[in-house]
């Protein structure tokens, strides 16, 4: 039932152009509450497209982007708030009723409206509901923009969507859809004294991100570089939006924003920036419940019978046209948390941050932050469940955090199987305190990276965390990327980096000789000789690569589209695939559609956008991070990894920073001159420069307009 939600839902914006082409869906002015505060907002759009939004305070602001994000992507923005509201299917059809029974299941709504008052500054809901109300004001002067039903949004639709989005991330879905097949897949831990380390293959080579930060004393000019590498797909609810947000409060950032999203998730301020990576420590344990024999709905829990929470879940299914059919969904809930009942077994789901709904509240307070403690203060509010934080400021401070709501577990259990679901010990309640997660603040090598690797490996001397300060309970990984690998080496070896190496560092294409892939390629050139001349003609192509996918390089593409499965297989733990099958299929592809294997890697690795169609160079898992869709007529067309880039450097003069967007800033708009203005420069690992000051914006200004004002023009 369950599918990878993320990538299901990265095809929202084909499926919401064809919904709103069909409807003339005219609102009324009823969409915005008759009572709506007025906001007082300045757009200012760049040569490049980029919203530049200044307004007197920081919901002003906040209008103003919610408007701005929806001139640009509101189909993608209102189908992320359906998917948070559990009301996709409606719109968009049965295959998005996973994600609907998912909505009620992790009760998200229940922890919206039992939170939002409480839990919840003042200041953030007033930029939530201000965010609501641009965007409904985009709709209410663009009747055929909204979806029937997805009117007014409010501030309780866009905290949904942190609470809906976050869990996603580290694999909630995946956890669900393991428990929707046909059998039991993983065994019930029982408690034993003996324990391994760590978990070395926890999440394989992730598809993630890259940070780097190198701090003064490693800077050839006494320098602070951060750069903000974010690996996303290219399309959907998770692709980068870049925004600068300027109020006379105090909130004057650039960076990078999701649709629906009234906060920017990475980038940097005047004072101070990060990169965020995707880590992965154990966030989900799944238990087996005893059930009642003589009672279904009760289960044991130390020693007596519980009844599980009951409750029906309306789904409703838009099947053709204005049909639609409503079915229901039992949902169940145990001491755990959700419950799902099987053939093979009943079980509970608990995971880090249930009833946690403070995301966007620390978000925010990251983004008004000015010192290197009010940044670790917003930290320490862990309201957001994952992700690595690479941190530089104008001080010249840097920092990693391996930062995560780690459950602390009881000793003992396999955390990696099933727990049994009958005792109070296997129940956690707490989480790793912020002060005892891996972090490296200000090491003596003047550098920290991460690159969804290990965090006991993110610089080089005896700073890094050490392994065995950590429990094996909290699941943290200790494979290293590729990426990690060709990073330490590229920074570990340069003691004064100048400018023009940290750029070059960033997008390196090659593949460490000790990584993953160089194993691969020696285990396709020690196999025995195949009877095929086109596998034979490939080996020797393939043992002519020196491990780079520069653009020219002519041994790269059998190399690279080779590995491409096996990446992304090692990231979602599927099974073994059959690497001389592969390459033979590579090879004969390749053969047919060029006449040749040693085919230069541009021809074959390509960015496609709308009339443009432009050869890259770069792969998987190398730090010009490129990846692609599978093989068609010999080539691969780019739709993740490398995406909105940013480069800031902090100096006497205050912060100068470049940014790239593997597109533009228009990002669904394909009749907008920004549609795929930045691809070119992208395409050579080109960059343009971020404006912060007025007068600079108004010297590369293309508009400049209040909400609404563009219709009369």
């Amino acid at each position: 039932m369950f599918k990878r939600i993320l990538t299901v839902a990265a095809g929202l914006f084909v499926a919401a152009v064809l919904l709103i082409s069909r409807h003339s869906n005219a609102l009324e002015s009823s969409s915005q509450p008759a009572n709506a505060p007025t906001y007082d907002v300045r757009i200012l759009r760049d040569s490049w497209g980029v919203p530049h939004i200044f307004g007197k305070t920081d919901a002003d602001v906040a209008y103003g982007l919610g408007y701005a994000h929806a001139e640009d992507d509101f189909a993608t923005m209102q189908g992320a708030l359906l998917a948070a509201r559990g009301t996709l299917a409606s719109v968009y059809g049965r295959k998005y009723a996973a994600n609907d029974y998912m909505v009620h299941l992790l009760r998200v709504w229940d922890v919206v409206n039992s939170k939002y008052e409480t839990d919840l500054s003042p200041e953030v809901r007033a930029i939530c509901e201000a965010y609501a109300v641009g965007a409904n004001e985009y709709a209410r002067l663009h009747p055929k923009a909204a979806a029937p039903g997805v009117l007014p949004i409010t501030g309780k639709d866009i905290v949904a969507g942190f609470v809906h989005k976050v869990p996603l991330f580290f694999g909630i879905d995946e956890a669900l859809e393991e428990l929707m097949g046909p059998e039991r897949k993983r065994e019930v831990s029982r408690k034993s004294s003996a324990q391994t380390l760590l978990w070395p293959s926890t999440a394989g080579v992730m598809t993630g991100s890259n940070g780097f930060a190198v701090a003064p004393s490693r800077s050839a000019d006494g320098k602070t570089r951060l750069a903000v590498n974010s690996h996303q797909p290219w399309d959907g609810p998770v692709a980068w939006y870049e925004v600068h947000v300027h109020s006379e409060e105090g909130w004057d950032m650039t960076g990078g924003v999701f649709p629906g999203s009234p906060v920017v998730f990475l980038g940097h301020n005047r004072d101070l920036g990060w990169a965020s990576t995707v880590n992965r420590p154990d966030l989900i344990d799944t238990y087996v419940l005893d059930i009642n024999p003589d009672n279904q709905n009760e289960y044991r829990f130390d020693g007596e019978w519980r009844t599980l929470e009951a409750r029906t879940a309306p789904i409703k299914v838009k099947l053709l046209g204005p049909i639609s059919w409503t079915f229901k969904r039992e949902v169940l809930w145990s001491v755990y948390g959700p419950v799902i009942r099987q053939p093979h077994g009943t079980y509970a789901i608990r995971f880090a941050g249930m009833g946690e709904l403070r995301q966007v509240e620390q978000w925010y307070r990251m983004n008004k932050a000015r010192t290197f403690e009010e940044w670790k203060n917003a930290m320490r509010i862990m309201a957001v469940q994952m992700f690595n934080f690479v941190y530089a400021d104008r001080e010249g401070n840097i920092y990693y955090l391996y930062n995560g709501l780690i459950p602390v577990r009881a000793e003992g259990y396999d955390w990696k199987e099933y727990l049994p679901g009958d005792t109070s010990e296997t129940l956690w309640t707490e989480y790793l305190p912020l002060e005892r997660l891996p972090q490296i603040e200000n090491p003596a090598s003047g550098f920290v990276i991460s690159c969804n690797n290990s965090p006991f490996h993110t610089t080089v001397g005896p700073e890094n965390p050490k392994p065995e300060d950590y429990s094996p309970t909290l699941g943290i990984e200790t494979r290293m990327t590729n990426r990690a690998l060709r990073a330490l080496e590229l920074f570990g070896a340069d003691d004064s980096i100048t400018a023009e190496e940290f750029y070059v560092y960033k997008y390196d294409m090659e593949y460490s000789p000790q990584s993953w892939v160089a194993e691969y390629v020696q285990k396709i050139l020690a196999a025995p000789p195949s009877e095929d001349p086109v596998v034979r003609e490939a080996v020797e192509v393939l043992r002519g690569w020196d491990l780079k996918t520069n653009a020219e390089n002519t041994h790269a593409a059998i190399g690279a589209l080779t590995i491409q499965p096996f990446y992304y297989a090692q990231f979602r733990e599927t099974g073994p695939l059959d690497l001389m099958g592969r390459f033979s299929e590579v090879a004969h592809k390749l053969k047919k559609a060029h006449g040749r294997i040693d085919v230069p890697w541009s021809e074959v690795n390509r960015l496609r956008r709308g009339t443009i169609d432009l050869g890259l160079g770069g792969g998987p898992d190398v730090l010009r991070a490129i990846d692609g869709d599978e093989i068609i007529d010999g080539r691969v067309t780019a739709n993740s990894g490398d995406c909105y880039i940013i480069m800031a450097t902090w100096g006497s003069d205050g912060v100068t920073s470049q940014s790239i967007h593997q597109y533009g800033s228009a990002t669904l708009n394909a009749e907008s001159p920004h549609y795929a203005d930045q691809s070119p420069l992208f395409a050579q690992c080109l960059m343009k420069p971020v404006w912060l000051d007025e007068s600079e914006i108004r010297a590369h200004l293309e508009r400049e307009y209040r909400p609404g004002e563009e219709m009369s023009k």
